[in-house]
């Protein structure tokens, strides 16, 4: 696989969402690419998750990232989490 680069924006969706680069690039890494708007590619990897976010707990979380694939490199534009 290319190496991934985050953007300064998808660094801060990261850190606001609670995803971790390694849950990212994991996600990038093995599940399915599927096109998404702007030319760009998203997929989802569930992962065990087992604890409370904003007061709340949760059994899993999804990450999906945003991210184009460049020539000699993968650019993650954002990621969105989801919890339940």
């Amino acid at each position: 696989m290319k190496p991934v680069r985050f953007s300064n924006h998808a660094r801060e969706q990261m850190r606001y969402r609670g995803a971790t680069e390694q849950e990212v690039i994991e996600a990038i890494s093995s599940a399915v690419w599927e096109p998404a708007e702007l030319g760009r590619w998203e997929c989802r990897k569930e992962f065990a998750y087992g604890k409370e976010w904003n007061g709340k707990f949760y059994a899993l979380k999804q990450v999906r990232p945003i991210f184009v694939e460049e020539r000699d490199e993968i650019v993650v534009i954002t990621v969105y989490v989801y919890y339940y």
